[in-house]
């Protein structure tokens, strides 16, 4: 059987643009739950600072992972996402189960 492909990604949002953030992921994250390959996309905000995102995402295998990159809403999101965060794009960590 094939491996998950497991990962977080963080970022955070430039002064004032936090709420915009969330309803841009909170919209993208609707789709990506969708994706056949997708097992979980657990998008959130960091209690003691708001402006700072952690998202949590498990993909069937590398395939399914490939699969949503190259899904259409996915260039869109990370453009927008770009102009409103403060670097130049998700910091995305990979993880393996043990």
């Amino acid at each position: 059987m094939a491996e998950p492909t497991i990962l977080h990604a963080t970022f955070t949002a430039r002064p004032g643009q936090g709420d915009r953030v969330a309803e841009l992921l909170r919209g993208f994250a609707e789709g990506v739950r969708a994706e056949e390959g997708n097992v979980v996309f657990d998008a959130t905000r960091l209690v003691d600072d708001p402006d700072r995102f952690f998202v949590y995402e498990v993909y069937r295998d590398e395939a399914a992972f490939q699969a949503h990159l190259s899904a259409p809403a996915g260039v869109p999101f990370n453009a927008a996402l770009q102009e409103l965060i403060v670097e130049p794009s998700s910091q995305l960590t990979f993880l393996r189960r043990i």
